[in-house]
């Protein structure tokens, strides 16, 4: 089977690192646009009836010609092994990711949406409407993620910082409050950096806090 791109979707990130590790998790703002021979409003006809997609997209920044079968999430601090198909890994068999997400607003050519866990440029193949019915099983067990803590940063930054991004420090301050380090690290003298809307994003961590160093262009 050969599937090519139909949308492509364009955010702030312009970098792997910060990104949210599931969807949902920070109201991000992202445009779906559609490829020339699928942007007829017709596509889209009856989308707007509803309030959530299902996005099938491409891991294109995770390309790997072997792949494990046992990684190592981050939800699990990076130290224990579990089968490739019992998570949410990028490194996989065939690349695909899926992520729901919030519908905003639908324009010719374009949908978007909030809530997105990909990167700038990410390729989309497919869109299917979130049905409740179906999808939602609130009595659903979560296998590890039940058992772990889900882990969150008090975040400071220079009232400079915050009036320099202005609306998108609300955007960037979730992010950072669900600490976008790798889940294994956790070095309190180590400076770490990530792209977010064209700006160099520079930060420490000392125990629960999160202070912001530098915002400076890229």
């Amino acid at each position: 089977m050969e599937i090519k791109p139909i949308a492509t979707i364009k955010n702030d990130f312009t970098s792997k690192f910060a990104i949210p590790r599931q969807s949902g998790l920070a109201h991000i703002t992202s445009e779906i646009i559609f490829e020339k021979e699928y942007a007829d409003e017709n596509a889209l006809r009856g989308l707007e009836e509803f309030s959530h997609i299902w996005l099938i997209w491409g891991f294109s920044e995770n390309i790997r010609e072997q792949h494990a079968l046992t990684v190592r999430p981050p939800r699990l601090g990076g130290n224990v092994r579990m089968g490739v198909f019992a998570t949410r890994s990028p490194f996989r068999p065939n690349n695909l990711g899926l992520s729901c997400v919030k519908i905003e607003e639908i324009k010719k050519g374009k949908i978007i949406v909030s809530g997105a866990d990909l990167m700038n440029g990410t390729p989309i193949y497919d869109i299917k409407p979130y049905i409740p019915y179906s999808d939602a099983h609130p009595e659903a067990s979560g296998g590890f993620t039940d058992k772990t803590e889900f882990h969150t940063l008090k975040v400071k930054a220079d009232e400079t910082v915050i009036k320099s991004l202005g609306e998108k420090w609300t955007v960037l301050k979730t992010v950072l409050e669900n600490d976008p380090r790798p889940a294994y690290q956790n070095d309190s003298e180590r400076v770490y950096g990530f792209s977010f809307s064209h700006r160099e994003i520079k930060f420490k961590v000392v125990g629960d806090t999160l202070t912001v160093l530098e915002i400076g262009d890229e």
